[in-house]
């Protein structure tokens, strides 16, 4: 049911936060309002909202790669390319079977459809667990220009506890059958992570991802729900403004709305990333820019608001232990190269990425030389 509330009391930005953060009704609850013009503090400035007008104007497309391609020597060629190049990809069969992925999406839905009162018990402040937390876009006090929507974002420790110790949290018919999707989702889609990595790894010098480097690339794992909203005036705002990833490797599964923009590295247009049925879109992170010694390149997304349709997004992010010290890699730097990038420990550059709004690829400069 949506907010009973008087859209007027949204002529205050202060009330905006009051209602959007505060009392956890999020941009969906703000949008159920039935505001037909967009609150000033979610208007983006006029460089960014120029973006808007120009995204599709190129030629330009990331790679999609068939996973399925028995020659695999060409496959690897075909990622670590795409890496070096786009930093951006999407591959097909994958192996991880629709019926999953449908499951996932379909449980998202049903997710961010549940009254805000349940969806609240999930918030930071209220969570039993500090692996689950449900809340509005990345930062909501420093991204307030961002229309959003909510996220629920799970570690891969909460999917691997028992059912009874999960359910902790998800304690109910529904949030259990979400806990199965997402468990399945994360168990099937680990061998194509391994894979790619492997891959990434190889061309790399790294042998193997044995216990000395699986820290560095598959540490941790956690995976998002991410829900964008109807926005009453799309032109104005994003969903999600410009920044990089700051996982190793992140693996989106996203809808048939479309959306998602990356910048390209050759000529700087934003391209959109057409959906794929049944496709992955795989991203470089900041933290495997930084392994690679800049081999590897992250790059600026963003993800337009949609005037039409709600949309939504499960990524996996493939992350450094938070505990690991990242930089050059050894197999890397081995030959001469100069490193570009010092050692950080990782949960540091995490925490200086989630203290500031969405400024593009200035993230990665706190970690270099």
């Amino acid at each position: 049911m949506a907010p009973t509330v008087s859209t007027t009391q949204f002529s205050d930005p202060a009330e905006v936060t009051e209602f959007v953060v505060n009392q956890g009704n999020g941009v969906k609850g703000l949008s159920e309002t039935g505001i037909k013009a967009l609150p000033d503090q979610y208007i983006q400035p006029f460089e960014e909202r120029l973006i808007n007008k120009f995204v599709n104007e190129t030629d330009e497309a990331i790679p999609v790669i068939d996973m399925s391609n028995p020659d695999e020597g060409k496959v690897a060629k075909a990622i670590c390319d795409a890496a070096e190049k786009w930093g951006f990809f999407q591959v097909i069969n994958h192996g991880v079977p629709l019926e999953v992925l449908d499951n996932v999406k379909a449980a998202t839905h049903r997710f961010f459809n549940l009254p805000v009162e349940e969806k609240s018990k999930y918030t930071k402040e209220n969570s039993l667990s500090t692996n689950v937390r449900f809340g509005t876009s990345f930062s909501p006090r420093a991204d307030q220009k961002l229309w959003s929507g909510k996220i629920i974002s799970v570690s891969s420790l909460s999917l691997k506890l028992n059912h009874h110790s999960f359910g902790l949290t998800f304690a109910s018919e529904f949030t259990n059958q979400l806990y199965h999707s997402l468990d399945l989702y994360m168990n099937k889609s680990k061998t194509i992570v391994r894979k790619l990595l492997e891959y990434l790894g190889k061309n790399l010098n790294v042998k193997e991802l044995d216990e000395t480097k699986e820290p560095l690339f598959i540490g941790s794992i956690r995976v998002n729900l991410n829900y964008y909203l109807i926005c009453p005036n799309p032109d104005l705002t994003v969903g999600v403004g410009r920044h990089s990833d700051v996982s190793s490797l992140t693996i989106l599964l996203q809808d048939q709305i479309g959306g998602l923009h990356v910048r390209s590295l050759a000529s700087g247009n934003w391209v959109h990333v057409p959906p794929v049925p049944g496709s992955f879109v795989i991203n470089i992170g900041d933290a495997m820019q930084i392994l690679s010694n800049g081999r590897y390149k992250s790059v600026e997304d963003r993800v337009l608001a949609n005037g039409s349709n709600n949309r939504i997004s499960v990524p996996i992010f493939v992350n450094p232990k938070p505990e690991s010290v990242t930089g050059p890699l050894s197999e890397v730097i081995a030959n001469g190269e100069e490193p570009i990038y010092r050692d950080v420990v990782y949960s540091d550059y995490v925490r200086y990425f989630f203290k500031k709004a969405h400024d593009g690829k200035k993230t990665v400069d706190f970690a270099k030389i």
